[in-house]
């Protein structure tokens, strides 16, 4: 079974040729990467969140399998999704889901069931797959769809996350995928925003939480970056990196009300 793109021609163009060239002119040609556990990297249309998406993915080292965690906005299917069956497609090609280490997901966490239908109308996850195709030749990855819930879910999700990478003894990267704040005035979106990467730059995650909440930024990704940044300290992160941060304002030039985009490498 094939998961067809579903914001081909719309966040990104749908043309093969075109697309690898769009890519290509947003990934920065890195002699030393790092070998991150984990990222943040924006989901919006790549002329507003392609360049952070680019610089964040092109400074972290290549890897057999990724986990991409992304947000759900459409609202269908289950809580916290695992597609595990399906071979993603986009146009720069087939991506396989490695079923093993879905499996190993869904046999260590409690919360997160086989779903395909939370992933047929998401685009977080299906927006990161170019870049990874652009920089990987080979590669693989597990993608979940994640809901808002108590942060003890988050971190007993994280907590599953890594245990099933430890014991398939797995080289990967776990990306979050989530845009910032969300249609505010630049200046504002930025103060809101740099107390969140504050945060999670500090590798806190109550911390972030609490400032997520405190403050009510519109971070969509919120709920998987507080899962990536546990898993990420379960399989030994120690610190974490601002590769790059613009708002949608720096591309179309209205600073009213932006979107903010981080790209942060957790290593």
């Amino acid at each position: 079974m094939i998961r067809k793109p579903v914001v081909a021609g719309q966040f990104y163009t749908a043309d093969q040729a075109m697309l690898t060239k769009e890519v290509e002119g947003f990934v920065a040609q890195k002699k030393e990467t790092l070998d991150a556990k984990g990222v943040v990297s924006p989901h919006a249309g790549y002329i507003y969140s392609g360049p952070v998406a680019g610089e964040v993915l092109s400074s972290i080292k290549p890897k057999p399998t990724y986990i991409i965690l992304g947000p759900n906005h459409s609202g269908y299917g289950k809580p916290f999704g695992l597609d595990s069956e399906r071979t993603w497609k986009t146009p720069l090609g087939e991506v396989e889901v490695n079923k093993e280490l879905g499996q190993a997901i869904l046999k260590h966490s409690q919360h997160i069931e086989k779903d395909s239908l939370c992933h047929d109308y998401e685009h977080s996850i299906e927006v990161q797959l170019p870049f990874l195709q652009y920089l990987n030749k080979d590669f693989d990855f597990v993608p979940v769809v994640i809901s808002y819930a108590d942060r003890k879910i988050y971190a007993d999700i994280g907590k599953g996350l890594a245990a099933a990478v430890k014991d398939l003894k797995k080289d990967i990267t776990i990306i979050a995928s989530s845009d910032m704040t969300h249609y505010e005035p630049h200046e504002q979106a930025k103060k809101k925003d740099m107390m969140a990467i504050e945060k999670i730059l500090a590798l806190d995650i109550d911390g972030f939480l609490d400032t997520i909440e405190k403050y009510s930024i519109s971070m969509c990704g919120f709920a998987p970056a507080a899962i990536m940044m546990q898993a990420a300290i379960e399989l030994g992160a120690k610190k974490a990196k601002l590769i790059k941060y613009n708002t949608s304002g720096d591309a179309s030039g209205d600073y009213s009300a932006v979107v903010g985009y981080a790209g942060i490498a957790v290593y």
